[in-house]
């Protein structure tokens, strides 16, 4: 069997997705490798070596994992999914007592023993649009329903949302409205849509309501207002997060149609974290309009084809998990590019599978893999129906 032949049986499902994973891995590397500079500069005396392998370990691992959750069967998923929810909850309140409190927000667990940090919120992104997804499939007879439908899928969502929102309002939003979307096209009746949107926002508002009487139990209630009312009147609340939208809004005015060339960015001397929510300005810095633009489009063909998959399943389960999935990543991508294009408020959300991280690579590794999982179920459907 020649390698070609070994690779395609070793790689069951969508060949585009597969590629698409190549391609985001190749761009993450090579900008990763230029956004670290300064970063090195800091920590490690001016060797971007060590980030380089770092990041190629973490992006090599994810790799196996996407291997692995693909040769699982998708179906799995969902019988684990009550389990994964609950799990979900539990780390989130774990996190909220016992995290690690960065910028005013606890948003990571320490791992005992090995010393390593995770975002809880990564993991309960994960589970809730498993969870969601298994709800709307099994209940596909009651769907219209509110008891037997409705209030078991809301429950679940506004509660991790909840969750999520006291240290991390913009991923609780944009889950939120993922599950929104997932309801919509799992045919949920549309006053019930309605009344989960109100009801959203009657729990955003009273999570604000209480955080400005009681500061330590929601200590960032102050900032969600200040982001809304400066977002509002069209100025960002943080200087400093001004400054890093500012030097990002410069370098993609350096890179022009063609770009500066790989490697040659002076913005990544400046900004913040270049190496992970700015990321894209350096890319468009370096490699132009033209380069951005084909980072988008990448995003926009992998969305296309996973709604491609939830046209030709034939399980309501397999079809929500990959809408779901698919969505998360096309919205992260979109919200993170948003911010470097200063049309939304500086959100800390990575750009998926180009960003440098550790769980959020990992996590979105995972998503990756259950994508194709259900893409290889699909391939396997359509050869024996043939």
């Amino acid at each position: 069997m020649n390698i070609s032949a070994r690779i395609a049986t070793e790689l069951r499902g969508d060949r585009v997705i597969w590629a698409l994973v190549a391609l985001f891995s190749i761009i993450s590397m090579v900008a990763v490798y230029s956004s670290v500079a300064d970063l090195a500069y800091e920590d490690r005396a001016g060797s971007t070596l060590y980030y380089l392998i770092k990041h190629g370990v973490i992006l090599g691992v994810g790799l196996v994992i996407i291997y692995i959750c693909h040769l699982m069967a998708y179906t799995k998923y969902s019988r684990w999914a009550p389990g994964l929810l609950v799990a979900a909850g539990a780390l989130l309140l774990m996190t909220m007592f016992f995290g690690l409190e960065i910028n005013s927000a606890k948003r990571w667990l320490r791992i005992p023993l090995v010393g390593l940090t995770f975002q809880t919120s990564d993991f309960a992104k994960l589970a809730l649009i498993i969870f969601v997804a298994r709800s709307i499939g099994s209940k596909q007879d009651v769907i219209k329903d509110f008891k037997e439908a409705f209030v078991p899928i809301i429950v679940p969502v506004v509660g991790i949302c909840a969750l999520i929102a006291v240290n991390d309002l913009s991923s609780a939003a944009m889950l939120f409205f993922i599950c929104l979307l997932m309801m919509i096209v799992g045919r949920v009746a549309l006053q019930y849509i309605v009344m989960l949107v109100l009801t959203g926002i009657c729990v955003f508002s009273l999570m604000v309501m209480v955080g400005s009487k009681f500061p330590t139990l929601i200590p960032r209630a102050a900032t969600w207002e200040s982001r809304i009312e400066h977002f509002l009147d069209g100025r960002e609340p943080d200087p400093q997060a001004m400054e890093q939208v500012d030097y990002a809004t410069v370098a993609m005015s350096n890179g022009g149609l063609f770009g500066e060339g790989p490697g040659n960015s002076l913005q990544r001397n400046y900004v913040f974290s270049a190496h992970a929510d700015f990321i894209y300005a350096i890319i468009v810095e370096e490699y132009g309009a033209l380069g951005g633009i084909l980072v988008i489009g990448l995003y926009v063909m992998l969305f296309f084809r996973v709604v491609r998959l939830v046209t030709k399943s034939s399980k309501a389960f397999g079809a929500m998990v990959a809408f779901g999935i698919g969505t998360a990543l096309l919205l992260q991508a979109f919200f993170n590019i948003a911010v470097n294009l200063d049309l939304l408020p500086v959100t800390g959300l990575p750009l998926p599978m180009i960003s440098m991280g550790g769980t959020s690579t990992l996590f979105t590794c995972i998503a990756l893999g259950i994508i194709l999982s259900v893409s290889k179920y699909i391939e396997s459907a359509t050869a024996d129906a043939t």
